[in-house]
């Protein structure tokens, strides 16, 4: 029977983690593996919550026992989930499969072994992620192709004669109604092989939140593993809980960090300048375009001149990774 382990990353939402943990033990009953929980230094009393709520419930004694680790460092979604994944099984076993569940993601039935049927009668398919929807039921878009420059411009634009020309270039692909191959998945519900991850790395760390799972699938990509939309894996997302996205009323300098490091790592500094480029030509057209329309402007505030300031302020760095 394959290994599996899961992992959670925690940042101060130990009572949601918990319950992310308990959907996930119900799912992986049957399996052999573990759960490891990482709080990523909330500084919050999170990790002896979650440590003393695991010992009350029994979980690290189950047949699927559960441990609480802590990272000792916030350094972002890579790097928390990397500490868990290096930590491995216990007793130092090695897993098969590597699992990252987010603290606010809750498997449905079946799900996980949804994802581990799916890398198991498919073995050239290096990760495998589920359908995500929200507890109202509604499906979230989370199958992507790979950023582009032209990706970039479309984006930004939001013009229907531009998105059509660029259609083969949109990042967010309508939801799959089938298991199919895409560029890559959000990281919410992840199913990675081990194996992979011995021949391409890890989670790039340089990325705090933001593009890291995407970096990820296009490594494993390129290295000849594609990932799978796994339709019949259904997980429930509440989102954003632990980042405030929703709510940001600017854009943090962690995402536009994100962004250049993604385009600059994977396709160079000059590549990387003209993606600015084009997203800041269509960020321009749309703006026009709200002068004359009532539209939802879309971005957090001064977004548009953020991301220039920020590019104009790295013009001549290199980027570290």
């Amino acid at each position: 029977m394959p290994r599996l382990l899961t992992v959670i990353l925690n940042w101060r939402t130990p009572d949601m983690t918990l319950r992310a943990c308990e959907a996930a033990l119900r799912e992986m009953a049957g399996l052999e593996g573990a759960i490891t929980i990482v709080d990523n230094a909330s500084g919050d009393g999170s990790f002896e919550a979650m440590q003393a709520g695991v010992t009350a419930r029994g979980w690290d004694r189950g047949a699927v026992p559960v441990q609480v680790l802590q990272s000792g460092r916030n350094g972002g979604f890579g790097a928390g989930n990397n500490f868990g994944i290096r930590a491995g099984l216990p007793g130092d076993v090695r897993p098969d499969y590597v699992y990252i569940l987010n603290s606010d993601a809750f498997p449905d039935p079946g799900a996980i072994r949804a994802l581990l049927d799916h890398l198991e009668t498919h073995p050239a398919t290096g990760f495998a992620g589920s359908y995500i929807h929200g507890d109202d039921g509604a499906p979230h878009r989370t199958a992507f192709r790979f950023p582009t420059l032209w990706s970039e411009l479309e984006g930004a634009a939001r013009f229907g004669p531009i998105s059509r020309l660029l259609r083969r270039h949109i990042v967010a692909q309508p939801i799959p109604q089938a298991t199919t191959r895409v560029d890559w998945l959000a990281g919410a519900s992840l199913m990675m092989r081990r194996e992979v991850l011995d021949r391409i790395g890890l989670f790039d760390e340089t990325f705090f939140l933001y593009f890291e799972e995407t970096d990820l699938c296009l490594r494993a990509a390129r290295a000849g593993w594609p990932t799978d939309y796994v339709r019949g894996s259904e997980v429930t997302h509440i989102g954003s809980v632990s980042t405030g996205m929703k709510t940001w009323s600017r854009i943090p300098q962690f995402w536009l960090d994100s962004r250049r490091h993604y385009f600059t790592k994977n396709h160079g500094h000059i590549y990387a300048a003209v993606a600015t480029l084009a997203h800041v030509a269509g960020g321009v057209l749309w703006r026009l375009r709200l002068l004359v329309q009532r539209k939802d402007r879309g971005d957090p505030p001064h977004f548009l001149r953020d991301l220039i300031v920020h590019s104009l302020r790295r013009v001549g760095q290199r980027d570290p990774g």
